[in-house]
């Protein structure tokens, strides 16, 4: 019978050849438009003077103040051209708009003698278009400098004195306690904010005076009515075709999975299911890691709670001073956290993996010691790091033994060095082990090899490795790089990876199937991953192709989801079906849960926001966080998590220990729950947010009077906070008692 063109795509060898050929293509394009960075960024002004010659701020002022802003973590308090966190104001939109409105005084003042609150429907319309001259046509953004206006200069001079009262003497309305920052140091960040006012108003070269082309250099992000800054057409249309893509791939996808990938045939052999009857050394070894991540887990939902409190009511304390644990240094060590406790189960599941692929163990076992140690020191080093840099303890040192202030990427860069450096001599013990293999396991490779890309692509927010990136558009394009491209691309290989050796080994689906099943989820995630980071680029400086390539790029990340969790789903039945004691049940049920908060999480949640029209009125509001929590949780949490009791069950089989599972299901089912339940509250009150941005503008969103009517919704997260945190300590308590004071088994 004649091979159709879809019989040889979907075949084993057809989906490994486009996986690579879609993989070149991607980083072919992704390093194409990184070489052209410099080319559309929004330039640093040598000096910034007004029209009348008075120095204003330099280079070396925005610089510095950057530093100063990443020093003391301020990025984990408020957003920077809407990134970062949402209990302080937005820096960008503040400037933005405190300069509006003093100009709206000034020029009301200056041609008709009145404050501009006096002024009639008409005489405004008059004085808008002289505030919108003043902003697009007479301030021009250029790297040989910029030049205010009188008017706009006294403007700035304002918001330097507004800026530096609240960062040295606190804001206690959003939770600042301030006492750290210097006025000369809050001057300098003024400068920086300042710089980034002038990107988000101020038009873009080669846009001016063209019809619906016209633009600032943050694509008119954020909404300011004021001056008549809104979002256009493009993104409109662009978020229509991307939920029309959506719709007919995820068809296309389902049809080939079940066409081709979860179809049985007759001559698939199912592997026997993993029988552990005794540990190697260095799987031995890994007991130690076990109490260390899951209670990280439980220590980073504590701290957590401690955040949403302060949400909920800023102007009070917690059990603890907020001088003692400010909200931003806190929200940095939740984040941290969550990076350490995810990436160092999993650096347990490839350690229990790779012995038993392998069927020997490492020459040297006592090399995992070496690793725990290791991880260890780096772990209490950068936490300990986190927050005397940001409590200004570390002036002189703070970049590398501090806190490095950039959202979710935070470590001083000591700490990140050595967290690197763990991961490379991870990825070494395991390969020379791997090589070693009888067989070649595509499966096991996958795993491997994407944990080396999650180790490798964290190089990528460490440049310039000495110091700190000048231009915050072109640090926050890395940033990038290694947020997203970590979880939409290298995390959801390994996690496909895993999936696919999990049904394997249990005995579920043959070798053959899973890896088409596999080969074909790391088509979808080259394809939609790696330029799907562009969704994060509409709005901090970089140029309008992005909101295109970035808005349908971000339609296809649900696809590979789609296809695990169906798989998920497959995978399950069968083992209903076979009826066979699984020994390795608990992970699974990890795994599937996995797939499907993926879903929920990446997909469903991320759409949500991904598309440019909603990106614009929701970009740094609470619509952000169900995205956040549910996919970092369940989509990687839960698969290092598993890897946890997979280890803890492997120790239990090889000593015939007593396995129950009730303790681990209730744990299961609170956190899972629990996450749900939290995304619940957030996501009203981020559409509440959104809807103030749209009607009002952008800046009154982020005033704490736009939350106070869904008030009621911040105590709400009391109830999953909760589950979450009783789910996090039966998931210690149960691990420990399994690995460590495990009953023989009488049976």
């Amino acid at each position: 019978m004649k091979q159709t063109f879809l019989d040889k795509f979907m075949s084993k060898k057809g989906l490994y050849t486009s996986f690579w050929f879609i993989a070149i293509i991607m980083v072919s394009a992704l390093i194409y438009f990184t070489a052209n960075l410099q080319k559309e960024v929004p330039p640093i002004p040598q000096d910034v003077k007004s029209e009348s010659g008075e120095l204003l701020y330099t280079y070396n002022d925005v610089v510095e103040g950057k530093g100063y802003f990443q020093e003391f973590d301020l990025m984990d308090w408020g957003t920077m051209l809407g990134m970062g966190a949402y209990l302080g104001p937005d820096f960008t939109t503040e400037f933005f708009h405190y300069r509006a409105e003093f100009l709206y005084n000034y020029y009301a003042k200056e041609m008709y003698n009145k404050s501009s609150k006096d002024l009639t429907d008409i005489e405004r319309g008059a004085v808008k278009e002289r505030v919108k001259q003043d902003f697009h046509k007479q301030t021009k953004l250029l790297e040989k400098g910029v030049t205010y206006t009188d008017a706009s200069a006294e403007a700035y001079k304002r918001n330097v004195k507004l800026l530096t009262d609240m960062l040295v003497n606190g804001d206690k309305e959003r939770a600042f306690p301030g006492g750290v920052i210097k006025p000369e140091e809050a001057k300098k960040i003024a400068a920086f904010v300042d710089w980034s006012q002038l990107v988000a108003s101020s038009i873009r070269p080669g846009t001016e005076g063209k019809v619906g082309e016209e633009r600032t250099w943050s694509n008119n992000w954020p909404h300011e009515p004021l001056v008549d800054q809104d979002t256009g057409y493009n993104s409109h249309i662009i978020s229509l075709w991307e939920f029309l893509l959506l719709w007919a791939l995820t068809i296309l996808v389902i049809f080939l999975s079940y066409e081709y990938l979860f179809k049985k045939n007759k001559d698939d052999v199912l592997s026997p299911a993993l029988k552990v009857t005794s540990l190697f050394k260095s799987q031995k070894k890994l007991l130690k890691y076990i109490p260390i991540v899951s209670l990280l887990f439980v220590v980073q939902l504590f701290l957590g709670a401690y955040l949403a409190h302060l949400y909920a009511d800023p102007t009070q304390d917690f059990i603890f001073s907020q001088h003692l644990l400010p909200f931003n240094v806190i929200r940095s060590l939740h984040t941290q956290l969550a990076i350490l406790w995810v990436a160092v189960g999993w650096l347990v599941g490839g350690l229990l993996i790779a012995p038993w692929v392998a069927n020997k163990d490492h020459k040297f076992p006592w090399l995992v010691d070496v690793l725990w140690g290791a991880l260890l020191v780096i772990a209490i080093g950068a936490l300990v790091g986190l927050y005397m840099g940001a409590t200004g303890q570390l002036r002189d040192i703070w970049f590398w033994f501090g806190n490095e202030g950039r959202e979710l990427v935070n470590l001083g860069r000591v700490w990140d060095i050595g967290l690197v450096v763990g991961l490379v001599f991870w990825f070494i013990l395991i390969i020379t082990l791997i090589k070693k293999s009888a067989t070649n396991n595509p499966l096991v490779g996958t795993i491997i090899w994407a944990a080396f890309g999650i180790a490798t692509l964290y190089i990528a927010g460490m440049m310039p490795i000495h110091k700190i990136m000048p231009n915050f558009t072109v640090d926050d394009y890395y940033r990038w790089w290694v947020i997203h491209l970590w979880v939409e691309l290298t995390f959801e290989l390994f996690a496909a990876g895993v999936i696919a050796f999990m049904t394997v080994s249990l005995g579920l689906i043959s070798q053959k199937t899973a890896e088409k099943v596999m080969f074909f989820e790391l088509f979808l995630i080259m394809m939609s991953g790696t330029l799907g980071v562009g969704h994060h680029y509409f709005w901090q400086g970089l140029d309008e192709y992005w909101i295109a390539i970035g808005g349908i790029f971000s339609a296809l990340e649900p696809l590979p989801l789609a296809l695990m969790i169906v798989e998920a789903w497959k995978n399950q039945r069968e083992q209903k079906e076979l009826g066979a004691k699984n020994a390795f049940s608990t992970p699974f049920m990890w795994i599937a849960g996995s797939a499907i908060l993926n879903w929920i999480g990446a997909g469903f949640l991320g759409m949500v926001i991904n598309t440019p029209t909603i990106s614009y009125y929701s970009h740094g509001t609470y619509l952000i966080m169900p995205h956040g929590h549910v996919a970092l949780l369940g989509a990687f949490g839960y698969i290092s998590i598993a890897f946890l009791y997979m280890t803890s069950r492997a120790n239990s089989l090889a000593n015939g220990w007593e396995w129950n599972d009730k303790l681990s299901k209730i744990g299961f089912w609170l956190l899972t729950i629990g996450v749900l339940l939290f995304a619940l509250p957030t996501l009203i009150i981020g559409m509440e947010q959104t809807k103030v941005a749209s009607e009002l503008g952008y800046y009154y969103t982020r005033t704490r009077e736009a939350i106070e009517v869904v008030k009621g919704w911040m105590w709400f997260r009391i109830l999953p906070d909760s589950m979450m945190i009783i789910g996090g300590i039966a998931i210690f308590f149960d691990l420990f008692k399994k690995t460590f004071f495990g009953k023989k088994n009488v049976a």
